[in-house]
């Protein structure tokens, strides 16, 4: 399994391990170091916080590590004239007569509360490759799914700005 991931994707990522390795990782090492000359362990809450938030650390930059080693770039221009990564769409759920502006983006930059949602989503799945003016079914799992019009697609780029998902 693989995530397509962009170059930008790529680089933060990257960005983000160095400062964790570099920045980070000696702080929380010194944190342990000093809660740890406090002495009794077994009672010692700072020591216990501090191995939790290194621990937590350690963890991120495995997880990135994987994310770039296993990552699948993907081109960010358009191929055709459906819907694309980074495009903005404008959608009509005609199920609740609402408008819903969405982003379509990589499944590292996804947030879906402010709009930006991943090409592998449900949402994605359906309106990507399509054109304004289609309708597509939405389909959430077996048994639930939604009609949605694409009213418009305005051509985005990638926006380097975008935060990653953090966990």
């Amino acid at each position: 399994m693989y995530d397509e991931l962009t170059a930008v994707d790529i680089q933060k990522m990257q960005e983000e391990i160095d400062h964790r390795i570099l920045v980070l990782r000696p702080q929380y090492i010194r944190e342990v170091q000093e809660a740890r000359a406090f002495g009794d362990l077994s009672e010692n809450f700072e020591y216990k916080e501090a191995k939790r938030q290194k621990n937590h650390n350690d963890s991120r930059i495995r997880y990135l590590q994987r994310m770039i080693k296993t990552a699948r770039v993907v081109p960010v221009g358009h191929e055709g004239k459906g819907v694309g990564l980074f495009d903005h769409v404008t959608l009509y759920l005609p199920g609740d007569d609402e408008t819903l502006q969405v982003q379509l983006v990589t499944t590292l930059r996804v947030n879906a509360g402010a709009g930006y949602i991943s090409r592998e989503s449900p949402l994605g799945r359906a309106i990507f490759g399509r054109r304004a003016g289609e309708t597509v079914q939405v389909q959430v799992n077996a048994e639930v799914s939604y009609p949605a019009e694409i009213r418009a697609v305005e051509r985005g780029e990638d926006d380097p700005s975008l935060p990653i998902s953090q966990y």
